[in-house]
């Protein structure tokens, strides 16, 4: 009993991912695999990581930095002392050098040092590159919006033509039931001798043509559910189970203008953020402000100070001949030395490096004017292109569909003479072969139709897969 209620929780559990491996994705399915995986996509999201280390690089430029540095080595020092002329006379009158001597001073030294920094004010420029670094991480994630449109376009294009493809079999499907039936026909009326082998022929050579175009359409099967493949990473089991079927676009009159596509408004925020570039170059000519502090550690180590002459001078009339200095003191330190303040830095005259630095961010805003105005141009005539490309694909549609019919209508004709031996096999043919191009024509008039649809909505940025499928 146990063993039979942990088989049915397993089943119960199991049941719905074995179902979704069984049955076929849906565009929304394949959409979202294709997001995971597509290689420009990601790429963009890996670059635009670069500008939030930006930012968090800038917030954290007002925290305190803590540098600690040693020295360890043999010094050797020696000062020239040389002592000036003392004249008050009468009383004393000491010539100039008279008390020259050289200080010496040799040992192991060690020093350590600890300094400590932090920002106080930065002249505003840390202000305005913060929103500048904000304003190029909006206009980088309006761009994303782009690159995922790309996205969406290829995959419906790609489903699209597995679409095509699935109803040109059924157009091939038809057209091979008729075949069969009329080669029926034409074996009785062989044998009746209704027509002549040659006419007969003309069907079986029919039927080897169609025969043809089957291979060809199970190779750009493959190609297709190959494609579908590495866009999404969906097994080709499972898309073979697609039966998609073209409809056309219905749509509604554009709600937004090309300002509300991805390249403007990037753009508008470029030219935000080199606003904001401007004002924190121009901050050059402002002081800026930090707090220090710092702490010192001075040994001197089995060290000796000399000196070459006498310190004490010499008393002859006592008989003492002077002292020099010969000092080997155990350790020297000098611990703790302290300083801390505040400092300044303030560039009165930098060489104009911050007026050329100023000039160029004012170039770059410039050119970013200037591609805005050359993409309003070229956006604008892309919308009326793309309008006037759906026009002309959905007027094609109802084109198509009428001579679908005519060409339904011929063949019915066509089939009821060649029965009655009224008509010659070629006529038949003839017949057979209009109604396949047209049929095979109004689907690729769908297709033509769904692609300038998609680029119509992609012209004002309101591509929506929910009309889409």
């Amino acid at each position: 009993m146990k063993n039979n209620l942990l088989i049915f929780t397993f089943s119960f559990l199991a049941f719905p991912a074995f179902c979704r491996a069984q049955s076929a994705p849906d565009f929304k399915e394949l959409l979202d695999s294709a997001m995971v995986r597509d290689s420009d996509l990601k790429m963009q999201i890996t670059q635009n990581k670069l500008t939030d280390l930006d930012g968090h690089k800038l917030k954290d430029i007002f925290l305190p930095t803590l540098e600690v540095s040693g020295q360890v080595g043999y010094l050797n020092a020696t000062a020239r002392l040389t002592s000036p002329e003392i004249n008050l006379a009468p009383f004393i009158n000491i010539p100039e050098g008279s008390f020259n001597n050289n200080l010496n001073v040799s040992g192991f030294s060690g020093i350590a040092k600890a300094d400590a920094k932090m920002l106080l004010y930065s002249g505003g420029k840390v202000k305005y590159l913060k929103k500048a670094i904000e304003e190029k991480k909006m206009s980088e994630d309006i761009l994303l919006e782009k690159t995922k449109d790309d996205v969406v376009a290829a995959i419906s294009k790609a489903y699209d033509q597995l679409a095509l493809i699935h109803q040109s079999k059924k157009v091939l499907d038809e057209s091979k039931k008729r075949l069969d039936i009329n080669r029926k026909t034409a074996d009785k009326a062989l044998g009746y001798g209704l027509i002549t082998p040659y006419d007969h022929k003309k069907i079986e050579l029919a039927q080897a043509t169609l025969d043809a175009k089957m291979v060809e359409y199970e190779g750009k099967k493959e190609l297709l559910l190959t494609q579908l493949y590495i866009l999404s990473g969906i097994s080709k089991e499972r898309l073979r189970m697609i039966d998609p079927v073209l409809a056309p676009l219905e749509l509604l009159s554009a709600q937004k203008g090309i300002e509300e596509r991805a390249e403007v408004r990037a753009l508008e925020h470029g030219i935000s953020a080199a606003d904001y570039k401007i004002k924190a170059e121009r901050t050059w000519m402002i002081p800026k402000v930090q707090l220090m502090a710092s702490a010192y550690y001075i040994g001197l180590y089995g060290s000796r100070i000399k000196t070459s002459e006498n310190v004490i001078p010499a008393v002859p009339a006592l008989g003492y001949e002077g002292a020099k200095l010969d000092w080997r003191p155990t350790n020297v330190n000098i611990l703790p030395l302290l300083t801390a303040g505040v400092g300044f830095k303030w560039e009165i005259f930098d060489g104009k490096e911050g007026k050329h630095a100023e000039e160029t961010a004012k170039v770059g805003k410039e050119v970013l004017q200037n591609k805005k105005e050359d993409a309003l141009k070229k956006l604008t005539l892309n919308q009326a292109n793309n309008q006037t490309n759906y026009d002309i694909a959905t007027a094609q549609i109802t084109l198509k569909a009428k001579e679908k019919e005519l060409a339904k209508s011929a063949l019915m004709q066509a089939e009821k003479e060649f029965r009655y031996g009224m008509s010659k096999s070629s006529q038949l043919i003839d017949a057979e072969n209009d109604l396949e191009v047209v049929e095979l024509e109004y689907q690729n008039a769908l297709f033509n139709q769904r692609r300038a649809g998609i680029e119509l909505m992609r012209s004002t940025q309101e591509l929506d897969i929910t009309k889409l499928y």
